[in-house]
């Protein structure tokens, strides 16, 4: 099995990303032992044909990134518009979103944000009860419109006011245990 890491995180002053460097290198090495990991850093460059053929060869991919007001940094996004190419990723489809080459991949969201966990899922709280797949669903449908399957996402809530990096790491090992090493 080949799995594919990229770390999304867009360095600024304030934000170093030191969090994001360790989880994105616990999923490395979690994987690592038993398949295939290649991966990359988005803020150290990239050459879109070569992030092309890490998408093909994969068989599932997973985005290490934080959450940059309700969605993924700047620098991801681009890398998304530059890399997800017609006639690698899709192809037109009289279905809309229906013409997705990659039918054979999964894919998985492992985010970052300061929000506090009891934003989500309660009705009185900031996001009126919607879900982290909620705040993230136009990512959720980019994928699907490549047609790649989707494992659970994983998320660290409150990582700048109240982190605790030792149970984000406990946590992230219990998620790829549940859902990704049953794929593999």
């Amino acid at each position: 099995m080949k799995i594919f890491v990229i770390n999304g995180h867009e360095k600024y002053p304030y934000n170093k990303g030191l969090l994001n460097q360790t989880l994105f290198e616990k999923i490395i090495n979690e994987l690592s032992t038993l398949n295939e990991v290649v991966f990359t850093v988005l803020q150290d460059g990239y050459d879109v044909r070569l992030e092309q053929e890490k998408f093909l060869s994969a068989d599932i991919v997973i985005f290490q990134t934080p959450v940059y007001w309700f969605s993924v940094p700047a620098l991801l996004k681009k890398y998304i518009e530059l890399v997800y190419g017609y006639g690698v990723f899709y192809r037109g489809s009289s279905d809309y979103g229906r013409g997705g080459l990659f039918s054979q991949k999964r894919y998985m969201f492992s985010l970052t944000m300061n929000a506090p966990e009891y934003a989500f899922n309660n009705i009185d709280e900031f996001f009126d009860g919607h879900s982290i797949d909620d705040l993230i669903l136009p990512l959720h449908k980019l994928h699907e419109f490549c047609a790649m399957k989707p494992i659970p996402t994983f998320s660290c809530y409150d990582v700048v006011k109240n982190p605790d990096i030792q149970k984000y790491l406990d946590r992230l090992k219990e998620h790829l245990d549940k859902y990704i090493h049953p794929l593999i």
